[in-house]
């Protein structure tokens, strides 16, 4: 598969590192310390959206008085913790990045975390140094269900769409790779299982772990 390729970008949360419960928890928690429930629908109304549009989404959906940066601010006093020491990289994550170096492609991430927690978070791994280039969907001014993110990640890495591959969990990311004309690898995550059936028919490739790709 890396014949062709010159760029590899890769989703952080759920993707290179398993980090999907931390969101779910302090979803739950926020929601609670306002005195509202957990609406079933949440986390497949938001999975693909960028700090700024979830916390928008947040404050009109509950109609909440704190401003759009007032609830960013408290989501990442919320994670912090746990991206700088409760996260774990997903199996041979940081081997696969190695391996890819090693191989001469470029390396990109392509995220709707924060850059704070971005490296937060990869640098105690091991992995923050790797990367060519960290693209976040706050500066493309949208989200993961537009191919925005990814062409501006490959336009930074100095690779035509059709030279790069694509490494995603949900589905709204893994169409909007496609669409960006890239190579998409699907990478199991739990918090992803409602959808596994149209990830694995829409993806290039899935997997379970980074092994698979290691010749």
């Amino acid at each position: 598969m890396t014949n062709s390729i010159k760029a590899a970008i890769f989703d952080m949360d759920g993707t290179l590192i398993d980090s999907m419960w931390v969101w779910q928890s302090i979803d739950v928690e926020y929601l609670k310390q306002k005195n509202l429930s957990f609406p079933e629908n949440l986390r497949s109304d938001i999975e693909h959206l960028g700090f700024q549009d979830t916390a928008e989404y947040f404050k009109n959906r509950f109609n909440l008085k704190d401003s759009v940066e007032e609830i960013i601010n408290d989501w990442t006093q919320m994670a912090y913790k746990h991206y700088a020491y409760d996260i774990k990289l997903k199996p041979y994550a940081k081997e696969y990045l190695t391996y890819l170096k090693n191989k001469g492609i470029k390396i990109g991430l392509a995220t709707s975390n924060s850059h704070l927690l971005v490296k937060t978070a990869l640098k105690p791994l091991g992995i923050y140094d790797l990367f060519d280039s960290i693209t976040i969907t706050d500066e493309v001014k949208k989200d993961k269900s537009f191919p925005d993110v990814y062409l501006l990640a490959a336009k930074r890495l100095g690779a035509n769409p059709n030279e790069c591959v694509v490494f995603e969990d949900i589905l709204p990311a893994v169409l909007s790779a496609k669409k960006a004309g890239m190579t998409v690898v699907a990478v199991h995550d739990e918090f992803s299982e409602n959808n596994i059936l149209d990830i694995k028919n829409e993806a290039h490739k899935f997997i379970h772990s980074y092994n698979e790709l290691i010749a």
